[in-house]
């Protein structure tokens, strides 16, 4: 008998601990325990000072884990009082714990995080204008970045001025550029382009599109001269008709969309004229309308200083050769870690630090793609434009409004 219960307890024994090691294995508590250790290594709490001066410890809480079939994900809320810095700043740590391809999300209450532990990173695909066109719908100015987890990742140019694009050789930054000037040409009805290019690689696409495609200092200085101008011209139209952004004017004298493309530009630091003019429409170019996109390969703090820096409100990460560098194209070190084979993977500093996988838009199908827009050398092309050859660009002379300004696209 004695036997007899022994045995029947040590199997109810026994099968209580094999069904509490099934539930410590399953996912969501595994993900759990693992959080709850972070919270302790990485000193995220709240401290409270308790009876007799004790210090007591105040840890965020988990609301909720839940497995998907690409993720798993965590709910956590911090305690009133704890600064969320002490989270974001360590978001290193999540990396560590979950994994290189985890993403953590702050809500709105600066309290409520998301945790999203993927197992890969979003995938490689190619540019697909009709999708394009579908998500920037209703965007003035559509800035396409590319795909992040949860689709398509487009942002308004006009209330976010401004971009810097940043990466080494063979990362995805020539096809990220040619992706978002040809959104910009497809989309945006109206648009002047200027281009500015150094190394005479990057815009050569954009010819007979653009209104310039400047490849020398002199000839750069002149468009920028000539944009100054232009601001000078907008800011008195505004002050006449008391508005505070050229959107707001009558649209029979509301001036189109300008954005200057600059590649390389860190090979114009030396060029103080060029440099002194490019920041300041960095500074006042966002109400009149005039926008600016600048791309370089390894970042130059000398060039990314001051107030041109502060004025690129949004900065696309791709892969950057160390840390230092990276911090100085998004202010976080995440574009380092990118590896080589993730071609188009970037960082993206908008309302915060995010993963997005640019599309890819090679040289053949761009040009394919841009042909109708190009101007006709015959004179006048299917869509009315008419051809400017280089000695009728602009007219010298003392007044300003004498200048021609033609090939504007729509």
């Amino acid at each position: 008998m004695i036997t007899s219960s022994t045995t029947l307890l040590a199997g109810a024994v026994g099968s209580a601990t094999s069904a509490y090691m099934v539930y410590r294995g399953l996912p969501e508590n595994v993900m759990r325990r693992k959080l709850e250790g972070l919270f302790k290594t990485g000193e995220v709490f709240l401290k409270i000072v308790g009876y007799k001066k004790k210090e007591l410890r105040s840890y965020p809480k988990i609301k909720r884990v839940k497995m998907y079939f690409d993720r798993n994900e965590a709910v956590f809320t911090l305690p009133i009082g704890i600064d969320p810095s002490v989270v974001t700043e360590k978001e290193w740590l999540f990396k560590q714990v979950f994994g290189e391809f985890s993403e953590l999300h702050m809500n709105d209450d600066s309290r409520t995080f998301v945790l999203k532990a993927y197992g890969e990173s979003v995938e490689q695909y190619s540019y697909d204008i009709e999708a394009v066109k579908t998500h920037v719908q209703g965007v003035e100015l559509p800035i396409y970045a590319g795909k992040d987890r949860n689709g398509y990742v487009v942002y308004d140019m006009v209330p976010n001025p401004n971009l810097l694009i940043a990466g080494e050789p063979g990362s995805g930054k020539s096809a990220c550029i040619r992706s978002v000037l040809t959104t910009l040409i497809k989309t945006v009805d109206g648009l002047e382009l200027y281009c500015a290019d150094l190394k005479r690689s990057e815009f050569h696409l954009f010819k007979g599109i653009a209104i310039d495609v400047a490849t020398t200092p002199p000839e750069i200085l002149r468009v920028v001269m000539k944009l100054q101008r232009e601001l000078e011209k907008r800011g008195r139209l505004l002050e006449l008709h008391e508005m505070e952004h050229v959107n707001q004017l009558p649209k029979e004298i509301r001036p189109p969309y300008i954005v200057f493309a600059i590649d390389e530009v860190a090979l114009l630091k030396k060029d103080r004229d060029i440099m002194d003019g490019i920041e300041w429409i960095s500074t006042i170019g966002r109400a009149l309308g005039v926008y600016l996109i600048l791309s370089m390969q390894r970042p130059d703090a000398n060039v990314l200083d001051g107030k041109l820096k502060n004025n690129l409100t949004v900065r696309f990460g791709f892969r950057h050769s160390d840390e230092i560098n990276s911090r100085i194209t998004i202010s976080s070190g995440e574009s380092a870690h990118i590896k080589n084979s993730e071609k188009g993977k970037m960082y993206m500093k908008f309302d915060g630090i995010s993963a997005v996988q640019g599309s890819y838009l090679g040289v053949p199908e761009a040009r394919a793609l841009l042909a109708p827009f190009k101007w006709s050398k015959g004179g006048v092309d299917k869509g009315d434009r008419i051809d400017i050859t280089e000695e009728s660009q602009e007219v010298e002379g003392d007044n300003e409004e004498d200048e021609i300004e033609m090939g504007m696209l729509g």
